[in-house]
């Protein structure tokens, strides 16, 4: 924020009496803004849970491959990565940053049209042409980024950012897990009926009205003037110069690579329970539904764990849990076992989306996050790509059965041995990476074994074991 300069002497009373009258509406546009941040993330979450969730289903209809898979989940990100640093570079066109994001949510709410109309119209190039409305979309969604960043960040403090974010997140969950069982029933309804796209169309078209609801609702808020930067270079390469430190950088390789190793098995899931598995479209709703309920149960805890710890312990603690995940889909094809691999990767989940969003805002100074984050998500999106079409690549490479002498493994698909690999890769990431960066705010220092007993679920569960009968 601006700093505040002590007036001469003689006219201090006027001026402590303008200050006053100050703080009023900006405390006024903090709260508003606040509660704004709530109320976005409540219907971006019903266009995520009930529209974005159900893309690559969607391609599925028009026969896509899983090429086409892959290209679906790295080209719109590597474009939308463009738009943010396009955002920063241009964001002095706009007088102020509400304005921006304003812009970006209508235009994202209006690019569910051609991801809908453009592959039922031309269903024979329908994989590429929802993969151009897709790219739109999320180079909208991501143009809006920097700006909602800055917006919503300069309202918090640094100490609550992960109470106010798991808040957020834990609301999100909550709409996005019933937008997603909705969208899921309404797809198996409409595919009794033998017209599955009318499914398509009601989920995407209210998932398009809500992004609009969205820009109503940021319509209440008053913007906050930006910080100060007091003369200092704000160029990108000026901050990566001067402005990012050598943990910010680490960090960086630590995000970019843990996204490759997780989008070498990400992209495909969708592939495996609808086609290898033949799940309904209801029970592939409660799968990724239940992932969303154990985010639900951990978010809070998980914002508590950061603001009393530190980013840097939320990550290493997640970091060394999420390589588990995928490597379980070797077990068993039952669905009560998917739904149980599933929740435990949404409690794992949580903690780690969590930790790499919050250290973005701790390891850079105000002026500087939206530039930190606009080149994160760049690194990020990279990560994305190679992930994604190395994972594409293994599908033509592994085979689909692994013989050791007289043993065997046949999974229904080679799909088991490439969540595998990309299990094997987070855990090389982690191991190599996690101890090279530091936590930058000064946070409670404990042991990782204390750590452990902190952790969601986890807690809980200890101290009722611990509880005497007579209490």
């Amino acid at each position: 924020m601006n700093t505040l300069q002590h007036p001469p002497s003689d006219s201090r009373p006027s001026s402590r009496q303008s200050v006053e009258s100050e703080r009023v509406p900006a405390a006024t546009a903090c709260t508003a803004g606040r509660r704004y941040g709530i109320r976005d993330g409540l219907f971006q979450a019903v266009a995520q849970g009930g529209g974005e969730q159900y893309l690559s289903a969607f391609a599925l209809l028009f026969h896509a491959t899983p090429f086409h898979l892959s290209m679906l989940s790295a080209v719109p990100q590597l474009l939308g990565t463009w738009a943010q640093l396009l955002s920063v570079k241009v964001s002095h066109w706009f007088p102020n940053r509400k304005l921006h994001v304003l812009w970006g949510i209508v235009a994202q709410a209006v690019s569910w049209i051609p991801i809908l109309l453009l592959p039922l119209l031309w269903p024979e190039a329908g994989p590429w042409l929802l993969l151009c409305g897709v790219a739109l979309y999320f180079a909208c969604a991501h143009f809006t980024a920097p700006a909602w960043t800055g917006l919503i960040t300069d309202l918090l403090d640094a100490d609550e950012r992960g109470t106010y974010f798991a808040r957020r997140a834990r609301a999100m969950t909550v709409v996005s897990f019933l937008a997603l069982t909705l969208g899921g029933a309404v797809l198996s309804l409409f595919t009794r009926w033998h017209a599955v796209w009318i499914g398509f169309a009601v989920i995407f078209v209210v998932a398009g009205l809500c992004r609009a609801a969205s820009a109503v609702a940021l319509s209440q808020v008053a913007d906050l003037p930006p910080h100060d930067l007091g003369g200092r270079p704000t160029g990108f390469r000026q901050f990566l110069a001067r402005g990012a430190s050598r943990d910010f950088f680490r960090f960086l390789l630590f995000s970019g690579l843990m996204h490759a190793a997780v989008l070498v098995a990400g992209p495909f899931f969708v592939l495996y329970m609808l086609q290898n598995l033949h799940l309904p479209y209801w029970q592939y709703g409660a799968w990724m539904g239940i992932g969303l309920v154990g985010q639900l149960l951990s978010f809070a805890a998980w914002g508590r764990f950061s603001d009393r710890f530190g980013n840097k312990a939320l990550l290493t603690i997640t970091g060394f849990a999420v390589p588990v995940l995928p490597m379980l889909y070797l077990l068993s094809t039952a669905w009560p076992f998917l739904l149980a691999v599933n929740f435990f990767g949404g409690v794992v989940w949580a903690g780690l989306s969590l930790g790499l969003q919050n250290y973005v805002f701790d390891v850079v100074e105000a002026p500087d996050r939206a530039k930190a984050v606009a080149v994160t998500s760049v690194v990020n999106a990279c990560g994305w790509a190679a992930g994604t079409l190395l994972g594409s690549w293994l599908i033509g490479a592994v085979p689909d059965v692994l013989r050791v002498g007289a043993w065997e493994l046949r999974p229904v698909s080679n799909l088991p041995f490439i969540f595998f690999i990309s299990g094997v890769l987070r855990l090389l990431v982690s191991g190599g990476l996690l101890h090279t960066f530091r936590e930058p705010r000064l946070v409670e220092q404990r042991s990782h074994a204390y750590l452990l007993w902190e952790l969601p679920l986890l807690k809980p569960l200890g101290q009722l074991a611990l509880r005497r009968p007579n209490q």
